[in-house]
């Protein structure tokens, strides 16, 4: 049975995450790299079910009848206003959870993680996964591909609920896509890239906009704070900072070739006594470079 103590066990809360974990997974050249998505897992998340799970978890953490009796009305409530629109009609669904609603994320990940540890320790075993993480209804899995075949472990992933149907990617070139990264494999090593869709278009709130200057601002944070957090090697880190630079210079930024100075929100502000206005201050002082390429240089 699982309970409260396994969370996360096969979880990975973010790209962060994923990275140290490939990071501390031993790599020999007979294994490969593989995908698998849960398809429509929302809607086929089995409402009863997953009921009698959570009483049994909450049995097992000793909850009181009273309180019990209560989160499992709640749940009632919850799963039960299951409805949407369709051409000005109200239609109900009667079976999976609601796209969007907050609590569907926490009642599907109950049920996925009961079935997981029920089921997947013996799948480990027999297929010699040596690596198996999930984001929502993303999984990565690191097999032994000498000792099995994707199609197999396709095969027993199926076979885990009548409700779960999942979908394989498997590697090209050593190199597969998982979340907003680009995991390649080498011999003995993983290296990782920021990963962008084909329909990826560089537009982003202008440096021009009317926008408060948190607005404007806040894809540009995101953009180095997730180039600078990744553990990116040199390569890869120097092709992500230009496409940075190409992304601001395309939506009329003044770019730099050197990180943007961070500062503390929580920084004290000296008192004003007249409000000033006017454009806000900008980021970059430099003018943006015309034919030669950003580079940086790590330490």
């Amino acid at each position: 049975m699982w309970c409260a103590g396994w969370l996360d066990a096969f979880n990975v809360r973010n790209t962060q995450e994923l990275i140290q974990n490939l990071k501390d997974t031993p790599l020999l050249p007979c294994h490969s790299l593989t995908s698998l998505d849960i398809t429509n897992m929302y809607s086929n998340i089995p409402i009863v079910e997953t009921k009698s799970v959570m009483t049994d978890i909450l049995k097992l953490e000793l909850v009181n009848p009273q309180a019990l009796q209560e989160i499992t009305k709640l749940y009632d409530i919850i799963t039960g206003q299951n409805y949407f629109t369709h051409n000005n009609d109200i239609i109900t669904q009667y079976g999976g959870l609601t796209m969007g609603a907050p609590s569907s994320g926490l009642i599907a990940e109950i049920f996925l993680q009961h079935t997981e540890h029920k089921y997947l320790p013996h799948i480990t075993r027999k297929h010699k996964i040596i690596n198996n993480c999930r984001y929502v209804d993303d999984i990565l899995i690191i097999f032994y591909s000498s000792h099995t075949i994707i199609q197999q472990i396709v095969n027993d992933f199926n076979a885990l609920h009548p409700n779960l149907h999942f979908t394989a990617e498997m590697e090209k070139d050593q190199s597969l896509n998982y979340l907003d990264v680009s995991i390649h494999r080498t011999p003995t090593d993983i290296n990782t890239a920021i990963y962008r869709k084909p329909t990826f278009r560089d537009t982003i709130i202008p440096y021009t906009s009317n926008h408060t200057a948190h607005h404007i601002f806040a894809t540009v944070k995101f953009l180095y704070n997730r180039m600078n957090s990744y553990d990116l090697k040199q390569t890869e880190y120097d092709q992500e900072l230009n496409t940075i630079h190409n992304i601001l210079h395309n939506n009329a930024f003044r770019i730099s070739c050197h990180k943007p100075p961070t500062h503390s929100l929580k920084a004290p502000r000296e008192p004003r006594t007249t409000k000033k206005k006017g454009p806000p201050l900008p980021m970059y002082t430099e003018k943006p470079p015309t034919s030669q390429t950003c580079s940086k240089t790590r330490n």
